[in-house]
């Protein structure tokens, strides 16, 4: 990055000195005439490349370095383990075990299915970053953890998360394991009354968490990563070591 600006401030000081410069041929020089327009050509030139390294700096300045996510990335975070979803029910009956998440990449999310903008959002994004990863899809669990276990039952959350995907899997425990599973993810939420048709809303935390096949957790994906940025990141867990 210092380079391109270094490359950019020099051409941009050598044009504008040929520009300056211009007018100031002498009568001793030899051919005025001619030696003007090279001149200013040769800043509309140089101007041009500067105009172009500016833009490829803009345009690759945002984007991840060769062997970086583009989610944030934690590593040996102190929070967050895998494991402790063990305790939670799935929107089928079924009780939740290790076994499940061996060899996958867990994705994790907390929300409730009354939520009218971000949590279908997000399993929208996971949606369509799973179509993307095409065969390597396979090799992805997506959980959606419900922080309103008092409306989200399993028989809701049936009927809302396979929606998005078959292989979603809606996941609940009661009140007390749910605020302990929140501390443990470090994901805040709050019951939020009156104001709505379905009597209350939740304030919650947008963060995807998601952990490679070995179960340690490893991105952070924030609320509006694009579905090729999510399947680029995933892709790349699934072949860490």
């Amino acid at each position: 990055m210092f380079i391109k600006i270094v490359i950019v401030l020099l051409l941009l000081i050598v044009a504008a000195s040929l520009l300056a410069g211009r007018g100031g041929a002498t009568k001793q020089s030899a051919s005025p005439s001619r030696l003007r327009p090279m001149m200013q050509k040769m800043a509309i030139i140089l101007l041009a490349l500067g105009a172009v390294v500016a833009l490829i700096h803009l345009t690759t300045g945002c984007s991840p370095a060769p062997g970086t996510f583009h989610a944030t990335e934690v590593r040996d975070a102190p929070y967050g383990r895998l494991n402790t979803l063990d305790a939670l029910t799935d929107h089928r009956g079924r009780r939740l075990a290790s076994a499940d998440f061996s060899g996958k990449a867990v994705v994790v999310f907390f929300g409730y299915t009354q939520c009218p903008d971000i949590c279908p959002t997000a399993l929208s994004t996971m949606k369509e970053a799973l179509r993307l990863l095409g065969e390597d899809a396979a090799r992805v669990l997506v959980l959606f953890v419900t922080v309103d276990p008092e409306r989200d039952t399993q028989e809701v959350l049936a009927g809302y998360v396979p929606w998005f995907d078959p292989s979603f899997l809606g996941l609940r425990t009661d009140m007390a394991g749910t605020l302990e599973l929140a501390k443990e993810f470090r994901v805040y939420f709050r019951k939020v009354e009156g104001g709505s048709a379905i009597g209350y809303s939740i304030d919650h935390t947008a963060i995807t968490y998601a952990f490679d096949p070995q179960g340690r957790l490893r991105l952070l994906i924030r609320d509006g990563t694009s579905p090729a940025h999510v399947a680029a990141d995933l892709k790349r867990l699934l072949s860490a070591q």
